[in-house]
Order: C-alpha cells, then sequence, then structure tokens
C-alpha cells in the first residue's frame, strides 16, 4: 500500500508532502489544476517512461519519493531477494532523482538501483488505468492480452514452442534450398573434385616448387663458379698451402720456442674452418646436380597447380582447402536425402510439441472466457448495465507466439439487440464502464497493488457515475485506490479526498495538493456540482451525496 508521496521542484509543485490512507482515495480539482502533474511524478519514481521535462523550472534537481508498507506475503519480497535488497520494518522507500539535463538516478531504501529494477518493483506495487484506457476495448487485438491476464496463463510454453518450430522450418528450409542449389552444381562439383583429387595440392607446396624450380634453372651457371671454389679449397690450393704452412711452423717450433705456439694454433684453426667450408662447397655442388626430367616435372607440377587456383580463382595455397569444402558439398548432396528426412521430422516433432501446447492454451482461454463473460455479469448490474451482456468470443486465427486463437469482446446493451463488436455497439460512457468492470475483474488477481484510476468515469453522471463511484468504494474494501475525478458522485464516494489546486504566487504558478476535511469535502463537491458559483442548493445536494456515502 501507499503510505506517503513526497514531491521536490517537479514541474508547477516545488514542495509537497501527502500521506495516503487504506481503501478508496480521490483527488479532485478544476481542469488544469495539476492532477497530472502528481500521476507523472508518482509514475516517474516508480520507473515508467513519460515525460522528460518534469524538473521545476530554474530547480537544480528534482526529486520523488514513495514509500510503501508492504505485507510479509506481498510477492515483491522475491524481486528484492533477487536484487539482494531488504526491507526496513516492512517499509519499501523508493526515491528517485532528475536533472534539468535529463539524468536520472533510484534508489531502493537508499540503495541505488538501475532504472529496470525500479520497474520490476514497480509492477507489483501500483497499477495505473488511464482515461483513454477504453481505446484498447476498441482494439480486438488487446482483446486476447486481457482475456490472457484474467486467466493468468504461461504463455512461455507456447512461446517456445513456436520459436523451436520456426527454428526447424528454417533449417528444413535452407537445407532444401542448399540441396537444390548443390544439386544444380553436381556435375561441376565431381568434375572439379576428381580434378583437385587428382593433383592433390598442398598448403605450401607452390613457394617449395617454385623454389626448387629457380634452383635448378640457375644450377648450371652457378655450379661453375661453386666448382672452381671448391678447387681453389682444396688439397692442391689452399688446403695444400696451409697444410704445408703448419708442418713447417711445427718443424720450426723446435728451435723458435714458444713464440711460434699462437701462430701454429691459428693456422691449425683455419684449416678446421677450411675443412667446414669445403664441406658446405660439397653439400650445395651435391643439391646442383639434378637430373633435366626433375626439372621439366616440377615445372609441369607448378603449372599446373597455378592453373587450377586461377581456374577456382583461389589462391595456390587454399586449394587444399577448397577441394575439401567442394567434397563436403559433394557428401551433402550424397547424403541429403537422408539429411531432409531428419529435419522434417525435427519439424513434425516441433509442430507436434507446438500443437499440443497450442491446444492447451487454447482450452485455457475458453474456460477463462466463460469465466470472464460470468464475471463480467456479475460486475455490469452495479455499474447500471444489468441489461448488457457481454461475451467473449474464441475463433481460431494465425499460429504465432502466442497460440492460434483470435480474441474478441462483444456486447449487446439493450435487450433483444444483436451482438456486435465492443467498438461498434458501445457508447463512451458504456466503454468506461465495460473497462471498469474488466479492470475490476483483473483485479482480483492482483494481490497488494495500489490501484490508480485517471478519471475512469469520463463520459458518465447522474446515477451512472454514482454506480461507478458505489463500485470502486466496494472494490476498495480489500485494495488501495487512488481515483483522480471530475464526478461528484464518485468523489462523494471517497473514504479520503485530497484538492488539487493551481496558484500565482511572486509570479510564479504553482500546484498544491490539501486534504479536505469534512466541510471542506462538502465545499469541494459543491463546486463541483455547480461550478464557480457554489449555491445553497449544490452544498445540500453535496451533503447528501456524502451522506449517502457507502
Amino acid at each position: 500500500m501507499l503510505r506517503g508521496l513526497s514531491i521536490r521542484n517537479m514541474l508547477l509543485i516545488d514542495r509537497l508532502d501527502l500521506d495516503f490512507q487504506s481503501g478508496l482515495n480521490v483527488l479532485t480539482g478544476e481542469t488544469g489544476a495539476g492532477k497530472s502533474i502528481l500521476l507523472d511524478s508518482l509514475g516517474f519514481v516508480l520507473g515508467w517512461r513519460g515525460r522528460a521535462d518534469l524538473v521545476r523550472s530554474g530547480a537544480e534537481q528534482g526529486e520523488v519519493t514513495a514509500v510503501f508498507e508492504i505485507p510479509d506475503a506481498h510477492p515483491v519480497h522475491r524481486v528484492l531477494a533477487d536484487q539482494e535488497l531488504s526491507l526496513d520494518e516492512g517499509e519499501l522507500i523508493l526515491r528517485r532523482t532528475n536533472t534539468p539535463s535529463g539524468r536520472k538516478t533510484a534508489f531502493v531504501n537508499d540503495r541505488r538501483v538501475s532504472g529496470e529494477a525500479l520497474r520490476k518493483l514497480s509492477e507489483l506495487l501500483v497499477e495505473l488505468h488511464g482515461q483513454h484506457d477504453d481505446r484498447g476495448l476498441l482494439n480486438p487485438k488487446g482483446h486476447r492480452l486481457l482475456l490472457d491476464a484474467f486467466a493468468g496463463v504461461d504463455l512461455a510454453p507456447v512461446q517456445g514452442a513456436w520459436k523451436t518450430l520456426r527454428s526447424a522450418r528454417d533449417t528444413l528450409n535452407k537445407a532444401r534450398d542448399a540441396l537444390v542449389q548443390a544439386q544444380a552444381d553436381e556435375e561441376y562439383l565431381r568434375h572439379a573434385v576428381e580434378e583437385l583429387d587428382k593433383l592433390d595440392p598442398q598448403a605450401g607446396e607452390e613457394e617449395t616448387l617454385d623454389t626448387r624450380r629457380r634452383l635448378m634453372q640457375g644450377a648450371e651457371r652457378i655450379r661453375e663458379d661453386i666448382a672452381k671454389a671448391s678447387n681453389a679449397l682444396g688439397g692442391d690450393a689452399a688446403e695444400g698451402a696451409m697444410t704445408d704452412a703448419l708442418r713447417w711452423l711445427e718443424g720450426a717450433s723446435d728451435h723458435a720456442g714458444p713464440q711460434l705456439e699462437p701462430a701454429i694454433g691459428a693456422v691449425t684453426r683455419a684449416l678446421s674452418e677450411l675443412a667446414d667450408a669445403q664441406r658446405g662447397v660439397e653439400d650445395c655442388l651435391n643439391a646442383l646436380d639434378f637430373n633435366p626430367l626433375e626439372l621439366e616435372a616440377t615445372e609441369e607440377r607448378l603449372f599446373a597447380i597455378r592453373g587450377l587456383a586461377r581456374k577456382h580463382n583461389v589462391v595456390p595455397d587454399a586449394l587444399a582447402e577448397f577441394a575439401a569444402d567442394l567434397r563436403g558439398r559433394l557428401a551433402a548432396i550424397d547424403g541429403g536425402a537422408d539429411q531432409i528426412d531428419a529435419l522434417e521430422q525435427a519439424v513434425r516433432a516441433a509442430q507436434e510439441r507446438y500443437d499440443t501446447l497450442a491446444s492447451k492454451l487454447g482450452e485455457a482461454r475458453r474456460k477463462a472466457a466463460l469465466k470472464l463473460d460470468k464475471a463480467m455479469l456479475a460486475e455490469l448490474a452495479p455499474l447500471k448495465m444489468e441489461r448488457a451482456v457481454f461475451t467473449t468470443q474464441i475463433t481460431q486465427g494465425e499460429a504465432g507466439s502466442d497460440g492460434r486463437d483470435d480474441v474478441a469482446f462483444t456486447v449487446a446493451t439493450n435487450p433483444g439487440a444483436p451482438s456486435g463488436p465492443i467498438d461498434k455497439i458501445a457508447s463512451g460512457g458504456e466503454l468506461s464502464r465495460f473497462l471498469l468492470a474488466l479492470k475490476v475483474c483483473l483485479t482480483k488477481r492482483s494481490e497488494g497493488v495500489t490501484l490508480i484510476f485517471d478519471e475512469i468515469d469520463r463520459g458518465v453522471g447522474g446515477a451512472t457515475a454514482d454506480a461507478v463511484g458505489r463500485r470502486l468504494a466496494a472494490l476498495a474494501q480489500s485494495a488501495q485506490i487512488l481515483v483522480v475525478t471530475h464526478s461528484p458522485q464518485v468523489a462523494a464516494q471517497g473514504a479520503h479526498q485530497w484538492q488539487v489546486s493551481k496558484s500565482v504566487k511572486a509570479g510564479e504558478t504553482l500546484s498544491t495538493v490539501a486534504k479536505l476535511d469534512v466541510d471542506e469535502r462538502t465545499r469541494e463537491i459543491a463546486r463541483m456540482l455547480a461550478g464557480d458559483v457554489i449555491t445553497p442548493e449544490a452544498e445540500a445536494a453535496a451533503k447528501t451525496l456524502l451522506t449517502r456515502r457507502s
């Protein structure tokens, strides 16, 4: 239950503190006095999406605080647990600030939370039914939503089954299209795979072949120079001379003493390095020994790989991967029938599951429709529509994520008159009452929620308005209700009444809200009856209305 609402610097309100009670709370005032500002401010602290320019002109920040009393069994406890939040002695305090630039910050019991967390909480705390909600009755697409809300059905299983069915169908259709395309290219695929398999190109092979080919092409020219170098390093040249030099130095060292030892060591090392050089040169000469037929074979394979790469518009190194892809497409053709059969079975299984769940959902809706019609009959009588007949029609429609039922509300407002679509038969005032009756039926499934009705009595007056007020008062016996109204009959049924007014102080327009005592209520209801000039007759009528309050 909403216990308190504090507003600071929001639109025409500079400072306002309201304490609400259980039962039927009524807010009245002249048009433009600021009643909508109260609802905008409450919607703001609840995280609802609304107008952005809420901060009062000249203020650095606007702030709204709402205090709720939460009983132990209230479903909001689950959301609080998910958000790792706790109550303070059964009290839930929502606070939200806004700056002129539009920066919003939300708090729950002084702990900062996201706007999404705030909205999850508010869904379980407050329901707002505006003066234009009856437009939803004019759109048959919204009738199914209202019936589902009344039935309390869980759409998740059907929605999941529909998603699975659509996915299975998409997969099957894509597989069929791929198979048709593959079959159209089958001759090409088989020829290309045979050609690629015969050549069997490997990644990196083109570079290896090209390097080998270049080496063999230049082998004759460079082999002569390398052979000369080998001769120059051999025993008849450098090696022989250095060997002789080492023998002579070793012989002389007996007489020269240690003075020749560094030179002998250097020559010894030079001979070792020379031997390494000779081995490297000989290895190179051996590598340059090739069969001319090998060059021809290397060139033939290199050109074949490059030609095949150009043919298929891929780089040579990608031929192996390209071949694997073509083999996969061929395999899909060869195993296509089996794959299509398996996918068709998956579609049939998904279809059967969807049909089963959609049928159960339809059955639940039909049972709920009968209960809703009965509940509406009971609710319409107190609203001066005891002769009206409300019928929920369910027909089979196009299958979708919410089942395959089309729902339409039909009414007959006069005895003997044929039933017809509610948007064709009911007048504006009748629509308001049908909407109120529906909201009452739906509210019975919303425990612990504060209900706000914004001019739900639009289009009705006299005895009918009195009936609407009495129905709201009866509903308020088990729920907290806030009603914004211009109807004196509805206002008189309230257990508590506030007057919203607007004034100009120091050139600034401000809205204020004041709780009314018995005498003030009498004058306010008299104003609603008579207008600006309150007559004794209007005051007497106001007293009568208050005396007759339920």
